[in-house]
C-alpha cells in the first residue's frame, strides 16, 4: 500500500510541476501533464519511475468520468439555442470538414476503418478547456467572435456524446454487424432515457441528490455520476458518454452551480492523471513511425480552421482580426482527442493511434495558444475579398 502512495503522490508532484513551468511561459496544462507521462514512462530512457502504467488505470478512469461529466454539468441548451441558425451553420459547417477531411486522411493512412473513424474524431473536436482558459488569459471574452466560439465549442461536446455513442460498435469491439447494431441499439436506448429524464425528471433527480450541505452534495453527486458511468460500461456503452449523460442529468437541476464549483477540484485532479496515465502509455521510439501523418494532420487541421472561420465570419458579419482569433482558438485539441484514443486502443484498435494522437495533440495544444496571442500575424492569410478589414473594435 505505501508504494502505491507513494506512486500516486509523485505523479500528482509531476503533473504539477510540470504544469507550473510551463505556466511561467504561458503553455497550457494538457501537453504538459502528457509529456510528464512519457519522460518517467517504461517506453523512454533513462529513469523509469513508472514501470505498470496500468496501476494508474482506476485513477485515470475516475480522470475520464470526472472530465466528461463537469462537461455535461456545464452545458447550456440556452447557450446552443441563442445563436440561432447562423451558429448551428457555423458550428456544423466547423464539424463537416473537419470529420469528413479527417475521416479520408484516416482512411489514406491505410490502418483501417474503425482506426480512420477515430482519427475522424480526434480531427473534428477542439478542446473546450484549452480554448476557455485562453479566452480568458487573454482577455478576449468580450470579444464578439467569442460567444460564436463558445457556441461552436458547446455544439462539438454535444455532438462527441453523439459520435461516442455512433462509435460504440467500434469501441465496443464487436465482432459481427449484429453485435454492432445491438451495441448501437444500446447506446441510443441509454441516451434517450437519460435525455428523458433530463428534461422530464430533474425534479426527482434533484430529491435524491439535494444538500444543503456541501459536503453531503459532492458524496451525493459523485455517487450518482459514477454510478451512471459504470451503467453505461456494463451495457458495453463507454463510461464516459454515462458520465456525460449524468452531468448533463444534474446540469437541470437548482444545485448546477454548485456541483459544477465542486467538482471542479475532482476534474482537475484526476484529469492531471488521466493525462499524465495517457503519457505512460506513449512509446517514442513509434512516433517516427507516425511523425509524418501526424504532421500531415496538423497541417490540414491549421487550413480547415482558417477555411471554417471565414465561412463562420462571413455568417456572423465578423471582420479579419476576428476571424483570425477565431481560427487559432479552434485548432486547439487535448482533452476530447485523448480520451477517444484511450477508448479506442482500450478496444483493441491499432497501436500507432496513441503515438500518432499524441503527436497531434501535443503540436497542436501548445501551437493553438500562441498563435492566439500573436493572431495579428494570422490576418494576413484572410482574403479582405472575403471578410472585410473592419467591423468594430476587437482585440487583436
Amino acid at each position: 500500500m505505501g508504494r502505491e502512495l507513494m506512486f500516486i503522490g509523485l505523479a500528482f508532484l509531476l503533473c504539477g510541476l510540470f504544469a507550473r513551468a510551463g505556466s511561467r511561459i504561458g503553455l497550457p496544462t494538457i501537453p504538459l501533464f502528457v509529456a510528464a507521462g512519457i519522460l518517467v514512462g517504461p517506453n523512454t530512457p533513462g529513469v523509469v519511475l513508472f514501470e505498470h502504467p496500468e496501476d494508474l488505470e482506476l485513477l485515470a478512469a475516475f480522470g475520464l468520468i470526472f472530465l466528461l461529466f463537469y462537461l455535461g454539468v456545464e452545458f447550456s441548451f440556452e447557450q446552443l439555442t441563442s445563436g440561432g441558425s447562423r451558429l448551428l451553420a457555423a458550428a456544423g459547417i466547423y464539424l463537416a470538414l473537419n470529420i469528413g477531411v479527417g475521416l479520408l486522411m484516416g482512411l489514406a493512412i491505410g490502418w483501417g476503418m474503425r482506426e480512420a473513424l477515430v482519427i475522424a474524431g480526434v480531427t473534428g473536436i477542439s478542446s473546450s478547456a484549452i480554448v476557455t482558459k485562453s479566452l480568458v488569459e487573454l482577455h478576449r471574452m468580450n470579444n464578439p467572435e467569442s460567444g460564436l466560439i463558445m457556441g461552436i465549442i458547446v455544439i462539438e461536446d454535444l455532438f462527441l456524446a453523439l459520435y461516442l455513442a455512433a462509435l460504440a460498435p467500434v469501441l465496443g469491439n464487436a465482432d459481427s454487424f449484429g453485435e454492432g447494431a445491438l451495441l448501437f441499439l444500446r447506446a441510443a436506448v441509454f441516451l434517450t432515457v437519460l435525455a428523458v429524464i433530463a428534461r422530464y425528471g430533474v425534479g426527482l433527480v434533484e430529491k435524491v441528490i439535494s444538500a444543503d450541505n456541501d459536503e453531503l452534495l459532492v458524496l451525493l453527486f459523485v455517487g450518482f455520476a459514477l454510478l451512471v458511468a459504470g451503467a453505461a460500461y456494463q451495457l458495453g456503452i463507454s463510461d464516459a458518454i454515462g458520465a456525460f449523460m449524468a452531468g448533463l442529468v444534474l446540469a437541470g437541476t437548482a444545485a448546477a452551480s454548485r456541483i459544477e464549483k465542486l467538482v471542479r477540484p475532482l476534474r482537475d485532479a484526476f484529469g492531471a492523471l488521466f493525462f499524465f496515465a495517457f503519457g505512460l502509455s506513449i512509446n517514442p521510439n513509434q512516433i517516427s513511425t507516425v511523425a509524418v501523418p501526424a504532421l500531415v494532420a496538423i497541417v490540414i487541421t491549421l487550413l480547415l480552421a482558417m477555411v471554417a472561420s471565414i465561412v463562420a465570419a462571413r455568417l456572423n458579419g465578423l471582420d479579419r482580426q476576428a476571424t483570425a482569433n477565431m481560427a487559432a482558438l479552434l485548432a486547439a485539441r487535448g482533452e476530447f482527442a485523448l480520451i477517444l484514443v484511450t477508448l479506442a486502443v482500450g478496444a483493441g484498435l491499432d497501436d500507432r493511434l496513441s503515438p500518432f494522437v499524441a503527436v497531434y495533440v501535443l503540436v497542436l495544444a501548445l501551437a493553438s495558444p500562441i498563435l492566439a496571442a500573436r493572431s495579428d500575424l494570422l490576418v494576413r492569410f484572410v482574403p479582405a475579398r472575403l471578410v472585410p478589414d473592419s467591423v468594430g473594435a476587437v482585440e487583436p
